[in-house]
Formats: C-alpha cells, structure tokens, sequence
C-alpha cells in the first residue's frame, strides 16, 4: 500500500451553534480552536444544524403536506393549455 494516501484522522468535537451540544468523533477535518479532554487534544468544529437542533428530530416546527404535489401543480398551471403546432401537408 502506498504511503500517505489516505487522509489523518484527528480527534475532533463538533459543536452545535445552536444547541451548544458537543459531539466527540473523529475526522479529517481540523480546526485552530483546541480543547483538552482527559488528556486527549480535540479540534473543536462549529456546525449549524445537529440531530439535537434539526426540527425534524427534535419533533419541533413539523411540515405536513397536506396537498399533493399533483395538486399543487395543477392548481398552478391547470388554466395553462398547451398550442397544438398546425400539422404540415
């Protein structure tokens, strides 16, 4: 196997901006920001949506559809009929 070819696995925590819930994982993607945790160097990573913050896995803020997309499309564009090219010869 060829050296160097597969990417560093750092130990890193991502954070969710929102919520402030820290994840423990590990990555190829790094970070200035450091934070030591029983000994152990982790990159702290920001993230903007986590499963602790996304509305559909905190139950929160749920959209149901209660019209069908065929239905939609035909509330929009029903009135719209299609010009039938003249037929040549």
């Amino acid at each position: 196997m060829k050296k160097d070819l597969h990417p560093k696995y750092n130990p890193v925590i991502f954070i969710d901006m929102t919520t402030g819930t820290r994840f423990v994982s590990r990555s190829t993607k790094t970070s200035e920001r450091k934070e030591i945790i029983d000994g152990v160097e982790y990159s702290l990573i920001s993230i903007g949506v986590t499963s602790s913050s996304h509305p559909f896995y905190t139950g929160q803020n749920q959209f149901v559809d209660t019209e069908g997309r065929i239905d939609k499309f035909q509330k929009r564009f029903g009135a719209v009929r299609r010009v039938l090219k003249p037929k040549v010869g």
